[in-house]
This record gives structure tokens, sequence and C-alpha cells, in this order.
């Protein structure tokens, strides 16, 4: 890699960062001016099915119960939405907002009546959408992410059944589900498999075969 290409890569990865640490720094001013304002905004959390919950689709994902919830999410979401970013810019606002609304809609249709908030929901559904983009590309760069996602953040897979009473398990497996379903959408978007030099000639070899035959095949009619 020569100087220009690590310079492009400096500020892919730089314009990268931009947009998660925005918002990782929104919750943490939201959830400040809570604190010393001494508030509960849980009310502003998404209430399944009545019509006071509707504004949670919006807010719901920027309120936490408390300190270490935030701080629980605050790292995977920051990584994992950076990785969005870096890998897959052109489509990483589509998914960022997509994954942010359906998963407030949906939560607000199916969840069991009580206040869901945080941004756990997000956390799922970017983890979903790194680790199944990189098995359905095929890129071996990706596919190096899908398993560092599962290496990092394997065990979150139980927090798709509802073990906790207060875990909004819901969130959690309609944001994975919302991911899978945005990884198979956006599957020719982005970096596709990486063909290597003697795949290549293989494919130019099976063309000329191909054409050879057609020729055969050709003068056979002709006869």
């Amino acid at each position: 890699m020569d100087f220009e290409e690590k310079n492009i890569e400096k500020k892919r990865f730089l314009y990268s960062l931009v947009f998660p640490l925005f918002f990782l720094v929104l919750l943490w001013t939201i959830k400040l001016i809570e604190i010393i304002d001494n508030q509960n905004f849980m009310y502003y959390g998404i209430y399944p099915r009545r019509l006071d919950g509707l504004i949670g689709i919006l807010t719901s994902p920027l309120i936490h119960g408390s300190l270490n919830h935030i701080i629980d999410n605050s790292i995977p979401l920051f990584f994992l939405s950076l990785a969005v970013f870096y890998f897959y810019n052109k489509v990483a606002y589509s998914v960022f907002f997509l994954t942010y609304f359906f998963n407030g809609i949906t939560v607000w249709l199916f969840a069991r009546s009580a206040y869901h908030i945080g941004a756990s929901g997000l956390v799922y559904g970017f983890g979903s959408f790194l680790f199944f983009s990189g098995i359905i590309r095929q890129n071996i760069n990706l596919l190096a992410i899908s398993l560092l996602v599962v290496f990092l953040y394997g065990s979150m897979v139980w927090g798709i059944f509802p073990y906790q009473v207060d875990v909004s398990w819901e969130s959690h497996f309609l944001g994975g589900l919302i991911g899978f379903i945005l990884s198979f959408v956006y599957r020719k978007e982005g970096p596709q498999m990486i063909k290597h030099k003697w795949e290549e000639e293989e494919d130019d070899e099976l063309e000329e075969e191909d054409e050879y035959t057609e020729d055969n095949n050709e003068e056979i009619n002709r006869d």
C-alpha cells in the first residue's frame, strides 16, 4: 500500500468515526442531563400498542435506565457502528436509520406491555448485519469481521431469550432479525467476494472452452 492509498484509508477511517462518535456523545449528553436535573426519561421509551408510546420509536434508543446500562451499550454500539460505517460506507446511513426506526416500530407492534428503552436493539442489529453480510458476500476481510463479532459479542445471543424480566429481549431479537434482513437487502452493495488471480484465470479458461464448444456446435449444425 503506497502513501496515497494509506492517506485515503486514513481519511475513510476518520470519516467513519464521525457519526458513531456523534451518536455516542448524544447518548451520554442525554444521560448526564437526566442525572443533573434529577429527571427520569424512562417515559420517553416505547410502550407497545399505546399511542403515547409511539414517541419512543424516535427517543427510546437515546434513553438508558442507569449508568451501567449506558456503559454496557456504549462500547459495542460504538465499535459495531464504526465497522458498519467503515466497511459499508455507501449504505451505512441507510443501515443505521432503517435499523433504528424498524426496530422501534416492530417493538411497538410486538413487544410486551412495558417501557422499552436503550440502544441495545441497535447493537444487535449492527452485530447481526456485520455477521451475516460477511457470510453472504464471502469476502475474506468481511468474514474476519464476522468472526471478530462472534468472538467479542457471541454471548449476546442469549439476550434474544426471555430469561431476564427487566431486559427487553424483544428489542434484541427484533434488532437481530432486522440486521439479518438488511444484510440480504444490501448484499450487492459495498465490498464483494474477492477473486484471486488464479480464479480469474480459471474463469477465462472456462469462457474460452465455452466459446470453442459453441464454434464446434455451429460447424456441426452447418454440416
